[in-house]
C-alpha cells in the first residue's frame, strides 16, 4: 500500500514539474513601438470583434469598449491576452496621447496601446510595449481585407512576430 501511495505522490510531483515554460514575447524589444498619433476616444468606443490574436480560439471573440466621456472605458467580452480566452471585464483609463491605456484588471493589467486605427475606426491594432500580446480588432462586419493587411503591417513595423498572430 505504501508503494502505491509513494508512486502516486511521485507521479503528482512529476506532473507539477512539467509546468509549461513561459513563452517569449511576441515583439522584439529592440524595435521601437509607436501608438496612433491621432486618436479619438469617443470614436474608438463601442463593439469590436477579434480579427487576429496569438491566443488560440479567439478569432471572432467579442469585446465592448464603452467610453464614459471622462477618460475611461468599461470593458467586457473576451480577453485574448493569455494562453486561452478569458473573461474581459474592468476598466481602462486613458493615460496618454495616441490611445494609451492603463487597465485595472483587464488585459492582465498591462498597459495597452492602440498602435493604429483606420480613419473610420473600423479596424485597430493594439499591443503592449512589453510585447506580451497583440490583437487586431474589427467592427462587426467591417473587417475589410485591405484594412486587416494594414493592421498586420503596423504590427510588423512595431516588431511583432506575425507568424504567431493569426485569425
Amino acid at each position: 500500500m505504501r508503494r502505491v501511495i509513494w508512486a502516486g505522490l511521485l507521479a503528482l510531483a512529476a506532473c507539477g514539474a512539467k509546468a509549461p515554460a513561459p513563452t517569449a514575447p511576441l515583439r522584439d524589444p529592440k524595435v521601437m513601438i509607436t501608438s496612433a498619433a491621432l486618436f479619438d476616444p469617443a470614436r474608438f468606443g463601442g463593439d469590436w470583434q477579434v480579427a487576429m490574436s496569438a491566443t488560440p480560439r479567439c478569432g471572432g471573440a467579442k469585446q465592448s469598449w464603452r467610453w464614459d466621456g471622462r477618460g475611461a472605458y468599461a470593458l467586457s467580452g473576451v480577453d485574448c491576452t493569455g494562453a486561452v480566452p478569458a473573461v474581459l471585464h474592468g476598466q481602462a483609463a486613458l493615460t496618454g496621447p495616441g490611445g494609451r491605456f492603463a487597465p485595472d484588471k483587464a488585459y492582465r493589467g498591462a498597459p495597452v496601446w492602440v498602435l493604429w486605427v483606420d480613419q473610420d475606426y473600423r479596424v485597430a491594432a493594439l499591443g503592449t510595449p512589453s510585447g506580451d500580446w497583440a490583437v487586431v480588432l474589427a467592427r462587426p462586419g467591417k473587417g475589410r481585407g485591405d484594412l486587416l493587411t494594414a493592421a498586420r503591417e503596423v504590427l510588423d513595423f512595431n516588431g511583432y512576430d506575425l507568424k504567431r498572430i493569426g485569425g
